[in-house]
């Protein structure tokens, strides 16, 4: 497929009545085990990427580095992939949406958390007008590309003094506002209460994005409640890790395995 078929069918793939399953991948390796399982699309996740090039999350890494994990990503398999943009980079929407095109994206996550600032200033969201200025720019800057827009209110460290009526009503602002500037999707990250999700779904106009991890409802529940884009962050290179780290210590024990052996 070319690159504009392969937006197309990550559209349409957020248009079935089911939560699209859509895997984390951090480099070509583990992007062709994750297709050759079946997946019709996969995405990236920054903090898998960054650590695999040897950086923190939170755009710590360059990113040319970024960009071109992606790029390698995209070039090992023939199926559409969203890349995780965190915040841009700092880079002009014009620029973010070239260098994702460059890459092969046919989709991004955007997010609204601000990164270098203080270490001790906790998570701190962009200004809601100002980043749908940016949604409208990339919007502008690439018509087909999918923009699943991030609302961090559920992350941790983020508007510490809302109540939870009060964070739900600020991720719904978040989110409408960000629609109306041109986002595809919307991807409440952290958020896991199945009443807050299922009110989400309701009261946002767009496929919702969650992010499963320990503690979530099932993918068949999540299904049941109206999600329509389940993501799994780094999540698959951590158990990856922790599967490696049990080799190496029984290697250091004087045990091989009988996997290294297959």
């Amino acid at each position: 497929m070319d690159l504009s078929a392969k937006k197309a069918l990550l559209r349409a793939l957020h248009d079935e009545h089911r939560p699209l399953i859509l895997p984390n991948a951090w480099d070509a390796a583990s992007a062709r085990v994750l297709v050759d399982a079946g997946f019709a699309a996969i995405a990236t996740a920054s903090h898998a990427v960054s650590a695999s090039l040897g950086y923190d999350d939170g755009e710590a890494a360059p990113p040319e580095e970024m960009f071109a994990a992606a790029g390698r990503v995209t070039r090992s398999v023939d199926v559409p992939v969203s890349v995780d943009a965190e915040a841009g980079y700092g880079l002009p929407p014009a620029e973010l949406a070239d260098r994702l095109r460059e890459a092969g994206a046919a989709g991004c996550n955007f997010e609204d958390t601000l990164h270098g600032g203080p270490a001790d200033a906790g998570r701190v969201l962009a200004d809601v007008d100002r980043q749908t200025e940016r949604i409208a720019a990339l919007r502008e800057a690439d018509p087909e590309l999918f923009i699943n827009a991030r609302v961090d209110v559920y992350g941790s460290g983020a508007m510490p003094d809302l109540s939870d009526a009060e964070r739900l009503e600020e991720a719904v602002r978040r989110a409408r506002a960000y629609l109306d500037a041109g986002a595809d999707g919307i991807f409440t990250i952290m958020v896991a209460d199945e009443a807050v999700i299922a009110t989400l779904v309701e009261r946002i106009p767009a496929p919702l994005n969650v992010l499963h991890h320990p503690g979530m409802p099932s993918l068949a529940r999540l299904g049941e409640l109206g999600v329509r884009r389940v993501t799994f962050g780094p999540g698959l290179h951590s158990a990856t890790l922790g599967l490696l780290s049990r080799l190496a210590e029984g290697l250091q024990a004087g045990e091989a395995p009988d996997v290294l052996t297959s």
